[in-house]
């Protein structure tokens, strides 16, 4: 009886959850100083994703694939597990990269039409500083939230049916999907911010298909850095 009635009320929940969270990012990047935009919209789906699935149950934290390698289970921590676990990630996300990397390539030239040639001056220290900073402060609080707590109570509401590349999805993935694009609008107003529904199909399907959240933050960070590093190189920006 319990699991009938929270399944009745998570669709209500996730849309009331997704308009709080929404307009809480906007706020932030609508009021407060653009230095401080990055870290305080992480802070937000963080702070959204414990109170509404870390600080509950161990089985809901791992339902919604947010056990992390099983780091943020209370109790003895196995470390070659969570090794196991995260090298299982980092390869489900790096090898999606390695397929979509090229083509991404092709359509970010069409799309920016970048008039300079390519050159980038970076060191190792500043390249894994940026990439460091896109898993902990962009890929993994957006991922929590939008893969781990909204994907998954979508899931609650329409149970995944389509069998897609290995994994089982439905209309879940789509309205998270859709959510995720609403809030990369809702922070910067340009039209062509929507199209980060796409690759959020892409990050939803590894959060089926995985069962956790780990390689759909490591392709979430991987295109972020691959992005600016083109943008930086081309000087579109």
């Amino acid at each position: 009886m319990p699991q009938l009635v929270s399944t009745r009320r998570a669709l209500p929940e996730a849309l009331w959850v997704s308009a709080a969270v929404t307009c809480a990012v906007a706020l932030v990047t609508a009021t407060l100083p653009p230095g401080w935009h990055t870290t305080l919209v992480g802070f937000v789906f963080l702070g959204a994703t414990w109170a509404l699935v870390w600080r509950e149950d161990d089985e809901r934290v791992r339902r919604a694939g947010l056990a992390l390698g099983e780091l943020v289970i209370p109790g003895r921590l196995d470390v070659p597990a969570v090794l196991r676990e995260g090298a299982r990630a980092l390869a489900w996300g790096l090898g999606v990269f390695a397929l979509i990397a090229a083509p991404y390539f092709v359509g970010w030239r069409l799309w920016e039409r970048p008039t300079l040639s390519f050159s980038l001056s970076l060191r190792p220290a500043d390249f894994y500083g940026e990439g460091l900073g896109q898993v902990l402060v962009i890929a993994l609080p957006e991922e929590a939230f939008y893969r781990g707590y909204l994907q998954s109570r979508f899931d609650d509401v329409w149970p995944p049916s389509w069998r897609v590349g290995g994994a089982r999805v439905g209309p879940g993935l789509l309205a998270a999907s859709t959510v995720f694009a609403l809030g990369h609008l809702a922070t910067v107003h340009q039209p062509a911010r929507l199209a980060v529904f796409f690759p959020a199909l892409l990050f939803g399907w590894l959060r089926a298909r995985t069962g956790g959240v780990g390689a759909s933050v490591c392709l979430h960070a991987a295109c972020n850095v691959y992005s600016q590093l083109l943008g930086r190189g081309y000087g579109a920006y």
